[in-house]
């Protein structure tokens, strides 16, 4: 990987680019397990597309796809991964969630640790409840990861029952209408 340093265990971007992105996620899964290489679509089945990362901050990125795709692996389509089975989707998907908090917190942002292991949790409730709202919880958080003292209260209300309205609102006033929409609806064409 030419673009990369590694720093530790774990090959850190010395760019942010899209296709470093997803060279990043994908050598690291490989280099932690062989499950998890052997689980990487072939190159030219792998669709590369940003979702909730075009709302984050630059320096965030990384760590927001990878968190993502552990989501994709539990609950949707991942772009990166066909696991066989369901225990490897399950095992997969955690350790994607476990490596881009490990991202997050490499950035010394512990209130943006909290913010996105909130948003999982969040997420599983949605799921097992059946209910609606988590694209909008994860754009909300995506676009607020730096400064989230309004998301708090958004993701709250959400987890205590009412609709997306207001983690929605707050994401597009961060993040404009139009990316806001696009990460959404690139959102419900990966999740089951």
């Amino acid at each position: 990987m030419a673009t990369t340093r590694s720093t530790g265990r774990w090959p850190r971007l010395a760019s942010s680019s899209v296709a470093d992105v997803w060279t990043t996620i994908a050598a690291d899964a490989a280099l932690e397990s062989p499950l998890w290489e052997q689980a990487l679509r072939p190159q030219h089945e792998r669709e590369l597309e940003p979702v909730f990362s075009r709302l984050a901050e630059p320096r965030f990125g990384l760590a927001v796809e990878t968190i993502y795709e552990g989501y994709l692996t539990h609950y949707g389509r991942p772009r990166l991964f066909a696991p066989p089975d369901a225990d490897v989707a399950l095992l997969l998907g955690d350790y994607l969630y476990a490596h881009g908090l490990v991202r997050i917190s490499a950035l010394g942002d512990v209130a943006a640790v909290a913010r996105l292991a909130g948003l999982i949790s969040l997420c599983a409730q949605l799921r097992a409840d059946g209910r609606e709202g988590d694209g909008e919880a994860w754009a909300a958080t995506a676009a607020l990861l730096a400064d989230g003292d309004e998301l708090e209260d958004a993701l709250a209300s959400l987890r205590d029952g009412a609709n997306a309205s207001e983690a929605a609102a707050l994401a597009r006033a961060s993040r404009g209408d139009a990316a806001v929409r696009s990460a959404l609806a690139a959102h419900s064409r990966r999740v089951r």
